[in-house]
């Protein structure tokens, strides 16, 4: 596949995969990274220090900040709200002192392989989406979500899990099948893996 940037998008990293697709008024600094075959939609902003994995969907409306890295596979949904300041202030604010230094504010956010990020879901710095879990639209993520969990609310909490196709899982005991593909998995506690 071709790579593809819209006539109105700024691409200023040379760090662009091949058949990764740039859709109209989005702006990617020098020093971001994005894999190959992605598609980042319309008015997106992706600052230096973003990280991108390959076979990424970014929807319209996403800013991806420095310090978010986004695994291979992911799906961000429209209007995703990422961080990566705790205890935000101007670094033009003279009384901010310290902390107008980088290193004494930047807090880097992991979304695992696979993931999908809800319209509208807004992602705290400093947590990791686990590898295929499910943020629901609107959830605010204040803490770590597990590997194929589905989390809603604000608070997030984990609701039920789901399966790496995306759908949710029927459970008899500790054991997790998906109606749509088949593949099963285990819970143990909070944490849920594949089967063998």
């Amino acid at each position: 596949m071709a790579s593809y940037t819209h006539p109105t998008a700024l691409v200023e990293s040379k760090e662009v995969g091949e058949g990764t697709h740039v859709w109209a008024f989005t702006h990617i600094l020098n020093g971001a990274r994005i894999g190959s075959n992605c598609n980042i939609g319309d008015h997106c902003f992706i600052e230096s220090g973003a990280q991108i994995g390959s076979n990424v969907t970014v929807k319209n409306g996403n800013m991806v900040w420095e310090g978010v890295v986004i695994e291979d596979g992911v799906f961000v949904g429209p209007a995703v709200s990422f961080t990566n300041d705790l205890y935000p202030r101007s670094a033009r604010l003279p009384e901010a002192g310290a902390r107008a230094q980088k290193a004494n504010w930047l807090v880097s956010t992991t979304i695992r392989h696979g993931a999908s990020l809800g319209a509208g879901a807004v992602i705290i710095a400093g947590v990791t989406v686990g590898e295929f879990a499910t943020v629901g639209a609107g959830a605010v993520v204040t803490r770590n979500v597990p590997s194929y969990a589905l989390v809603v609310g604000n608070p997030a909490r984990v609701k039920g899990w789901v399966c790496q196709c995306g759908m949710p899982l029927r459970f008899k005991g500790e054991r997790g099948i998906c109606v749509e593909c088949k593949r099963s998995y285990r819970r143990s506690g909070e944490e849920l893996e594949k089967a063998e």
